[in-house]
């Protein structure tokens, strides 16, 4: 079975900091959480998700006010399980969603592969299927900025979660 990342937005008053109301906002279904947070906005990065925090994270310095490139795919506050072996929540506020809408809306993602794909080629057929593990990568990025900026125009926060 393949790992996922999925990201869900919440709208902020209906955000909960409890790790069993953030457990049963990803056991349920999409319908569901659409109900119950009056949402349904939801993305999932497959098990290459490492790879694509690489292309936001390893990014070289940019102006401060891109900063959040950091919280694309990996960032967010800690909310930690009673059960510490299991990976926690990572939640971002409604003003750090904006500023990572803000961010892949600017961002080049050329220029954050070219900045990562001496890296992140060996490990997907090298050289010769770089057009394809380009386009994989360009295709989460487009879905990625489009989850952000509907975030963003909701005024959501963002909960993201890696199932164990």
């Amino acid at each position: 079975m393949s790992t996922y990342l999925r990201l869900r937005a919440v709208p902020p008053p209906a955000l909960r900091n409890s790790t069993t109301w953030l457990e049963r906002l990803f056991e349920d279904d999409s319908e569901t959480v659409r109900h119950r947070v009056g949402r349904h906005q939801e993305e999932s990065l497959d098990e290459r998700y490492l790879d694509q925090e690489r292309i936001y994270a390893g990014a070289p310095p940019h102006r401060a006010e891109d900063r959040p490139r950091t919280q694309v795919v990996l960032g967010g506050r800690p909310v930690f399980r009673a059960d510490r072996h299991k990976p926690p929540f990572l939640v971002l506020t409604a003003a750090q969603a904006r500023r990572v809408a803000r961010f892949l809306a600017m961002a080049d993602f050329d220029a954050l592969w070219d900045f990562a794909r001496a890296e992140l080629l060996p490990r997907y057929g090298g050289v010769t299927a770089e057009p394809e593990t380009w386009h994989e990568f360009a295709v989460a990025h487009k879905e990625l900025r489009a989850f952000y900026a509907q975030t963003a125009e909701c005024g959501d926060a963002v909960v993201k979660w890696l199932p164990t």
